[in-house]
């Protein structure tokens, strides 16, 4: 598959088949992506946890936010949640500050799912204390995202910005998820 059709194909899925599993060594693959990427000074300060347990992902699903313009849906019910997820933390031991790190070892992350015919979704509104407490995260990691992934059971469709500008997501009648993008030359400057 090439760049493009896997940028075209990661979309942040919010549904998943939550029967079809993600193994851990599914997960370290991911990872490993993300560790092979660039890193700002090469100083490679961010760390992961992986989680793949129904009763952990369980826990780690009550701690997040799902789809802010989508204010009546709280997110995906029990059969359509994620299999896994990856939580990627800041070792403050390293660094401060990971700068856009965590973007791009999240992206490196999607792609790899991609390709491997998964879905995901990086989650930055989470239950900060929660998720420290149920994943037992020590102090001088700070939390960055979490990547949900799984089996996508949504369709995602993009689309071009309409005439009055709104860049907000939504859901048609049949669960299609529509995602407004701007156009390139509108986004080019000079």
């Amino acid at each position: 598959m090439e760049l493009k059709d896997l940028v075209l194909k990661n979309r942040s899925y919010r549904r998943f088949d939550q029967e079809i599993p993600v193994g851990l060594e599914t997960l370290r693959q991911l990872v490993d992506l993300a560790r092979l990427s660039a890193s700002g000074g090469n100083l490679q300060p961010l760390k992961y946890i992986l989680v793949a347990d129904p009763l952990k992902n369980a826990q780690v699903f009550s701690c997040l936010a799902w789809a802010g313009y989508l204010k009546e849906w709280p997110g995906p019910v029990e059969g359509e949640r994620p299999s896994a997820y990856i939580v990627i933390l800041g070792d403050k031991n390293i660094r401060q500050n990971v700068g856009c790190d965590h973007g791009i070892a999240a992206q490196s992350i999607l792609l790899g799912a991609t390709e491997r015919g998964l879905g995901g979704c990086m989650i930055g509104s989470i239950r900060q204390e929660k998720l420290r407490q149920v994943l037992e995260i020590p102090p001088h990691c700070e939390i960055l995202l979490v990547i949900a992934l799984g089996k996508p059971k949504e369709s995602v469709e993009i689309e071009a910005v309409g005439p009055e500008g709104e860049i907000k997501y939504w859901r048609s009648d049949d669960g299609t998820h529509h995602v407004p993008k701007r156009s390139l030359d509108e986004i080019i400057v000079g």
